[in-house]
């Protein structure tokens, strides 16, 4: 199968022309300034568009159970919708298994739940939920089946502690694995919430409340310290909130510590005035949303490279969910939003139209730094002869009302009902065949494939995510 893209403008994290690429049996094999294909082939025409790298969220949760909830998204809907939003590659966070349970357990679950289901390629991140010698010696044995990130809690059912984390730490760096880390002080968490809780204060707005920004940068400031005591271990945060927290990711960075940094498009376009809203518990997450001062802070990440990427902590629980659930009581809903659809054009919308970042630098936040850190570059994050033929096609010229009734998850509601944005989707393609055009999704179940990511290598500079040219 041969595609034909012709006059759109290829974009890359170090640069952009117009050009026409040229992809055959999946793979991108010709960008050139005009090319007349020799065989029969499908052409686009992207004229007046953007054709860039296929978006790599690597921070969903598809089908996660929670203990009090599954999500209502699994890896099929949950890959539908990504890929209607541009995004080709996801690498999920795998909840937790049975107490004591094994590593290769969890992956041997997850397997199950995506083999025939992932409309778009797709990996794992490695969970930690307790430290002894078997776990450690099973390190480089995931290491080996193509998972080289792990994620470590410091709050939840399975929080490990410092001890527990530094020794964490030294065995995924010697196995040539990245710690991502979710960054909460546990106590503080536990000591508000009580106090909440016996006065009666139960409404959403507290659930923010008990998870103040100083709680998420104390843990933040702990793990870079940690990180440091490991031997310098390369560390990722994940879903950064707060300007606090980046403060210290800033000073790490200035050391030049192997330190790097995602957020999340509601980190950067939501505040806590959802939580006075009638459907407040529509927005519990952990970490909670921010005021707006927080918002400023890391657009000003973004702008200048002290943010690395931007990812979704997509984990999808429906409003009927929530109520049931919770009673109106804070602590006991189930946290996450949705948005793997929404969050290529939220960023391209309010990042690259609004003057904020440009259009490599977009690249570079949705693609290709997360595919330089997660094994999968030179395949993922970059179009040149020998990629994978990954493709988002964005037309700046349309613009786009978000309505969840036009959405392709599995949930009830959208955060992101009634945003108006600059710019559209317009096809994406995964492996060279066309899986979503023009509002209409023609995936398959199954379809997506399993990545074997390679071994943990820092990109050039931990502060903007350099990448280098395919195969160097």
């Amino acid at each position: 199968m041969r595609v034909l893209i012709k006059n759109g403008t290829v974009v890359n994290a170090d640069g952009k022309a117009k050009q026409d690429l040229l992809i055959e049996s999946g793979i991108i094999r010709q960008i050139a300034d005009h090319i007349s294909p020799e065989l029969p082939c499908e052409v686009i025409d992207a004229d007046g568009c953007y054709v860039m790298p296929g978006g790599v969220d690597v921070h969903t949760h598809f089908n996660i159970d929670t203990g009090m909830a599954r999500s209502c998204d699994d890896f099929f809907t949950g890959t539908r919708a990504a890929a209607c939003g541009g995004t080709t590659t996801i690498i999920d966070h795998m909840g937790f298994g049975p107490a004591g349970c094994r590593l290769h357990h969890q992956l041997e679950v997850y397997h199950g739940y995506a083999a025939h289901k992932a409309v778009i390629d797709y990996s794992f991140h490695g969970v930690i939920q307790h430290i002894n010698h078997a776990i450690l010696d099973e390190i480089p044995m995931m290491v080996d089946a193509g998972i080289s990130s792990f994620k470590l809690y410091l709050t939840y059912q399975y929080k490990l502690n410092d001890d527990e984390v530094l020794q964490a730490l030294r065995h995924l760096h010697q196995a040539g694995a990245l710690t991502t880390v979710h960054p909460e002080n546990d106590a503080v968490i536990h000591r508000k919430r009580l106090e909440f809780l016996a006065a009666g204060k139960t409404a959403p707005k507290y659930h923010a409340l008990s998870r103040p920004e100083e709680c998420e940068a104390e843990a933040i400031a702990r793990m870079i310290n940690l990180a440091k005591l490991s031997g310098n271990a390369p560390l990722y945060i994940v879903h950064l909130s707060n300007g606090l927290g980046l403060d210290y990711l800033r000073l790490a960075q200035a050391r030049h510590q192997p330190v790097w940094v995602e957020t999340c498009p509601q980190y950067l376009l939501l505040d806590d005035r959802c939580y006075e809203r009638e459907d407040a518990l529509n927005y519990l997450l952990s970490p909670p949303l921010r005021n707006a001062r927080n918002n400023d802070a890391l657009w000003c990440g973004i702008s200048d490279g002290a943010v690395d990427v931007v990812a979704t902590d997509h984990c999808t629980f429906s409003h009927a969910q929530r109520q049931q659930l919770s009673g109106g009581d804070f602590s006991r809903c189930p946290n996450g939003l949705p948005g793997v659809e929404n969050r290529l054009l939220l960023l391209f919308s309010h990042g690259v139209m609004s003057g904020r970042i440009s259009p490599e630098r977009f690249v570079a936040l949705t693609s290709a730094t997360p595919a330089k850190l997660f094994g999968l570059w030179p395949q993922k994050g970059l179009l040149a002869p020998g990629a994978d033929g990954d493709i988002v096609i964005i037309d700046p010229r349309q613009r786009t009302t978000i309505r969840h009734a036009e959405l392709h998850d599995n949930a009830d509601y959208s955060p992101w009902e009634g945003f108006a944005c600059q710019g559209a989707i317009r096809q994406t393609l995964s492996h060279g065949r066309v899986i979503y055009n023009d509002g209409v999704f023609s995936g398959v179940a199954g379809q997506g494939r399993f990545l074997r990511r390679k071994p943990f290598s820092a990109p050039t500079s931990p502060v903007d995510g350099s990448v280098s040219p395919l195969g160097q």
